[in-house]
């Protein structure tokens, strides 16, 4: 887990950015530039990008010709310039990170501060080999992506924030890890398929804001892809108490909402569940 300052701002503005990311780098960086700077216009201090923002290839195996080595890369550029332009904190939704195999890569979600310095990098854990019958479709992330194996959470100025992505929201155990280190929002970068989003995507968003009594901040991917692949939307953020403080259907665009601490706080203090669990995830039975 990563730790940085502690000072915290009280009330502030969010955003999750929602894309239809196709295969070309530059295409894509270009409409998170334009949906950043409309987020900005409208006073987010925090920008969420969806999970493979910079790039969606008409194969599973595409992702490996653009894989950045950690620490350089256009993509890596571009999130660190974007974040000291603007003077934000941003979150790049996931972008492949090379690794010592020559046939897999790491679903790296990378945190820029307010001065363009990379603050945290999750690598997504849980990775997506399903098949769905209606519409017979199949996922196999394991072929190209290698797993991570440590839950992520990072000190910032609008609080402590821990970072998953996308199918991570099917495990509620890593977001309980999350909650015993004290955070008060989460950032899900997704890519849910229509058919998974349709049937589950705002439970288990909710679900989770609810558990944990934190803010959830869940950017997706939304729209077709050039792969033929469609991608749910409604990207959202949810408040403590599982309401939708905003969303977005479909298309291209920008969810933005308050997160409000002192929300937190007093929810937490009338409804004090996490102080009430009575057994631990992680105990043997």
């Amino acid at each position: 887990m990563v730790v940085m300052s502690k000072v915290i701002q009280t009330k502030f503005n969010v955003a999750a950015i929602q894309m239809a990311s196709g295969p070309s780098v530059s295409a894509n960086l270009m409409e998170a530039e334009r949906l950043i700077n409309v987020a900005v216009e409208r006073g987010a201090k925090m920008v969420v990008l969806p999970e493979n923002f910079s790039f969606m290839g008409l194969a599973e195996d595409d992702k490996l010709r653009v894989a950045e080595v950690d620490g350089a890369g256009p993509v890596q550029g571009f999130l660190s310039a974007q974040a000291r332009k603007h003077g934000i904190y941003v979150v790049g939704g996931t972008i492949p990170i090379s690794t010592n195999s020559p046939t897999h890569i790491r679903a790296a979600c990378l945190m820029f501060d307010s001065a363009g310095k990379r603050a945290a990098r999750y690598d997504k854990i849980h990775l997506f080999d399903v098949h769905l019958e209606e519409g017979n479709e199949q996922y196999a992330e394991s072929k190209t992506i290698e797993p991570g194996n440590e839950v992520c959470c990072v000190d910032t100025p609008f609080g402590r924030l821990g970072l998953a992505v996308c199918y991570d929201l099917r495990f509620p155990e890593q977001f309980r890890q999350m909650a015993e280190s004290g955070i008060d929002i989460i950032v899900l970068p997704s890519a849910f398929t229509a058919i998974t989003g349709k049937a589950h995507w705002q439970h288990l968003v909710c679900a989770r804001a609810i558990e944990n009594l934190c803010y959830l901040i869940a950017p997706n991917q939304g729209g077709y892809h050039v792969s033929g692949r469609e991608s749910y939307g409604h990207s959202m953020i949810v408040d403590p108490w599982g309401g939708v403080v905003d969303r977005l259907e479909s298309g291209s665009g920008v969810v933005v909402a308050e997160v409000d601490r002192e929300v937190i706080a007093r929810v937490r203090k009338n409804f004090p569940v996490l102080e009430h669990r009575r057994l631990d995830c992680r105990s043997s039975c």
